[in-house]
């Protein structure tokens, strides 16, 4: 049995849904707090169980007789993030899971934004088989942090470096593809990345391009970004997670390109341009 936490989310629903075109859907277990709303996926047959990071116990049912979890990291921050984390993978291990494997980042050490899984991938080295997808930062994440940056003509953030934003779809896939063993990677994978990678100057000149409007990248200066994104009611904790993101982005942490995505995928993965096109192209005008 293969488990897959966070089943009603944005990836692990893509990562159950792929699953499903490789594995018979008998094999895989959606772990989900809300199972009325994984409807959908019991109806093709997977397995949905109740699960709850801050209950331990609901996720011991989960995980029972499972050779595979997959822990999609959670939304959030600091010693809450860390502890749930450690409690799902402790909670996998006394399970008896074969296998753990859990959702990392690129560019993830000690001192990076991203510091939580560092700390998540620490518990995973710490007994039993693992493997940390070092997936690459979501390019959905990228239109995120625009905002409404193309409609208004501008896109307003501090100074940032390249960063090779990854469609989550195509993470989706290529998670699937490692828990069905069409990869096996042992411990911390390669970056799983887009090929090519953009600043947000980058992108203002590609959207440019699309759309035949002026679209200008605005440096700010951090203090400047901070103050306007708590003023516009992002919590002060996740401005400075933000903030911290962009100075990481400068020192070159997410810049890095990788073939281990397009082997996965038996494909060319998707690039901002490509995300880009989709959304402002002709079609979408």
């Amino acid at each position: 049995m293969i488990v897959v936490t966070g089943a009603n989310g944005h990836l692990g629903r893509g990562v159950v849904e792929a699953l499903t075109t490789r594995v018979p859907p008998s094999k895989i277990a959606a772990a989900v707090r809300e199972p009325a709303r994984a409807e959908a996926l019991a109806a093709r047959g997977v397995a949905v169980r109740a699960a709850d990071f801050a209950d331990p116990a609901s996720l011991l049912a989960a995980f029972s007789g499972a050779e595979q979890v997959l822990i999609v990291s959670v939304d959030r921050l600091g010693e809450e993030g860390r502890r749930l984390h450690r409690e799902a993978i402790d909670a996998a291990r006394a399970a008896g899971a074969g296998r753990v494997l859990y959702t990392s980042h690129m560019g993830t050490h000690a001192a990076s934004p991203f510091s939580d899984h560092f700390a998540a991938e620490a518990v995973l080295a710490g007994g039993g088989p693992f493997t940390a997808l070092r997936h690459g930062f979501y390019a959905e994440s990228a239109l995120h942090l625009i905002g409404r940056g193309f409609d208004l003509g501008e896109i307003r953030a501090p100074e940032d470096g390249p960063v090779s934003w990854t469609a989550r779809a195509d993470l989706a896939e290529a998670d699937a593809a490692i828990l069905a063993g069409e990869g096996r990677f042992d411990g911390v994978t390669p970056p799983l990345i887009a090929p090519e990678a953009f600043t947000m100057a980058d992108l203002a000149a590609i959207a440019s391009e699309i759309t035949g409007r002026e679209v200008r990248r605005v440096v700010e200066t951090d203090d400047a970004w901070r103050e306007g994104a708590v003023a516009r009611g992002v919590p002060a904790p996740m401005a400075d997670a933000l903030l911290a993101m962009y100075r990481a982005a400068r020192r070159g942490d997410f810049a890095a390109t990788d073939p281990a995505l397009g082997r996965l995928l038996e494909r060319r993965p998707r690039t901002m341009r490509d995300v880009l096109a989709g959304l402002l192209g002709p079609a979408k005008s």
